[in-house]
């Protein structure tokens, strides 16, 4: 894979806030400590929906966001370098979901959230670890929505 496949730019990011409350309100959520994931495939319509003139232009058809609590993490500089832990294991990981979620007709985009839930920092390994085992289960779970 070249950079250029592998580049984390605006469009990758969940920064909207009608986006990412109906995120938090309407997705699904999977489980592999110390990460949880809430997760959700809109479609154009429901993409629409969310603003009054329809979904912009920018929005990619991957987007994450990651969350440290304060209240796990108090020292800002733990919080910032699991931030970017969790940030650089999604982008090295993320190729076969964005190529499952561009494939499916009916997903105009999917949206990640990845909330850290330990109380210690965690080594890199652990955390790519997890993330490869929750991005797996969301392509199961977009695969078998996909075929029923």
């Amino acid at each position: 894979m070249s950079a250029v496949d592998l580049s984390f730019d605006k469009s990758c990011r969940l920064h909207l806030k009608s986006m990412v409350d109906n995120l938090f309100s309407r997705g699904k959520t999977f489980y592999d400590f110390p990460l949880r994931l809430t997760w959700i495939a809109l479609s154009q319509e429901e993409a629409d929906s969310l603003f009054r003139a329809g979904c912009p232009a920018d929005v990619g058809a991957l987007q994450m966001l990651v969350t440290v609590p304060k209240k796990k993490r108090r020292r800002a500089v733990d919080r910032v370098l699991m931030r970017r832990r969790i940030r650089e294991a999604y982008r090295i990981n993320r190729r076969p979901l964005e190529d499952l979620a561009c494939s499916c007709p009916g997903i105009r985009t999917l949206q990640l959230a990845f909330i850290y839930l330990k109380n210690e920092n965690a080594d890199y390994a652990e955390i790519e670890r997890k993330m490869r085992a929750l991005l797996a289960k969301v392509a199961v779970a977009l695969d078998s929505a996909h075929e029923g």
